[in-house]
């Protein structure tokens, strides 16, 4: 075995991305001690992407002075990788975990994140990379706009930054006099579902109850998502209501198309072609991916498949090592995946298993290298 990439998700709740990287190497150098071994963590673009994307690829971390998710004063960051391309997660200025009890995604704002995009493109970098996940906010991404220079009006004529209980009140939007270094950029927005901006499985409906939101507050936060659609489509002549994953983050998604012009793609697809792994994999041996479960939904594009589909093109193996083993994978081998391997190596409940998963996945992984060593691989 002379080179080995190892691109695995994180196992939720469990062990990190960056932190299975360094079990499964560990197992594979003490059976092949020369081997090449590649790293490129993966995160959904939630908490814990910027930290992957540096160290995949190298780069640093830029504190930067934010407001939070309640227009609070806090300490964002974002990621700043060798070429300049900043990478920016979304929850690093208005998460949850920010909004600690507090939870009222009415009064929550996405504001602190254009402070990000702003401080990012004050220090040069022409491409951003904005993750979504784990916001507190439903706001369409108005305050992440208001703060790049957007203006919200309402019917008296006053700018205001709407949140996710006043979109209803405005009466025009102005993107004038958005940052000029925002229109040059380039944007790519990592977005891993396809809910639409508003309706029965939009923001406010699927997401809106997880952020504090009661049946009666989605109802009005998604109105005010169907107003915000229709001013974006009425003064940018854009229309972001059918658009697949314009519901993400609170309608984060569809706000990042209509004021940034951004891309939505996967977040697999981003971290792949930013990591070259199409360069990296040509000369590999063996590509090893990883989740905390394969099962039916994985097929849709998820990480796994991802990755297996682009190691199946450059004709290199892959075994998924995974915690748990769903029904319903067996297209998964036909997309390119070789083998697929769990971890649990033996029946306990998930709260005991999840405090030996550690040693569970080096003994897997270790199993795995002396079985491919047995064959002269």
């Amino acid at each position: 075995m002379k080179k080995v990439v190892l691109i695995p998700d994180s196992f939720k709740g469990t062990m990190s991305s960056i932190e299975i990287c360094g079990i499964m190497e560990k197992a594979i150098w003490n059976v092949f001690p020369g081997a090449e071994i590649v790293k490129i963590p993966v995160a959904d673009g939630g908490e814990g992407s910027v930290d992957c994307f540096l160290e995949a690829l190298g780069g640093g971390k830029a504190t930067v002075p934010v407001k939070g998710p309640f227009f609070e004063e806090t300490e964002g960051f974002y990621g700043r990788l060798p070429d300049g391309t900043a990478v920016i997660e979304m929850a690093a200025a208005a998460g949850l975990s920010l909004a600690g009890d507090k939870k009222d995604p009415e009064l929550a704002t996405s504001y602190g994140v254009g402070e990000l995009i702003a401080a990012a493109l004050s220090r040069g970098s022409r491409r951003i990379i904005l993750g979504l996940g784990g916001s507190a906010t439903n706001d369409g991404g108005c305050g992440m706009a208001a703060a790049l220079g957007v203006r919200f009006l309402n019917t008296a004529g006053e700018s205001f930054i709407p949140t996710g209980g006043t979109m209803k009140d405005i009466a025009r939007i102005d993107a004038d006099s958005l940052l000029s270094a925002a229109r040059s950029a380039d944007f790519v927005t990592m977005c891993d579902i396809d809910n639409p901006f508003f309706g029965k499985n939009g923001a406010a409906y699927v997401f809106g109850p997880q952020k504090g939101a009661d049946a009666e507050a989605v109802k009005r936060l998604d109105g005010g998502l169907m107003h915000l659609a229709e001013r974006i489509r009425l003064d940018l002549g854009k229309d972001v209501a059918p658009l697949p994953g314009a519901g993400a983050a609170g309608g984060m998604g569809g706000g990042s198309v209509a004021f940034l012009n951004a891309k939505l793609t996967m977040g697999i697809e981003t971290i792949l072609d930013v990591t070259h792994f199409d360069e990296t994999v040509a000369d590999a041996d063996l590509v090893i991916s990883g989740e905390g479960k394969i099962d039916a939904q994985s097929l849709r594009g998820k990480v796994v498949i991802g990755i297996a589909k682009r190691a199946k093109r450059a004709g290199v193996p892959l075994i998924a090592v995974v915690g748990d083993v769903g029904d319903g994978i067996g297209q998964a081998y036909g997309l390119g995946v070789t083998a697929v391997f769990s971890i649990n190596r033996t029946a306990v409940p998930y709260r005991e298993a999840r405090l030996r998963s550690r040693a569970d996945l080096e003994a897997t992984v270790d199993n795995l290298m002396r079985f491919l060593a047995a064959f002269g691989c």
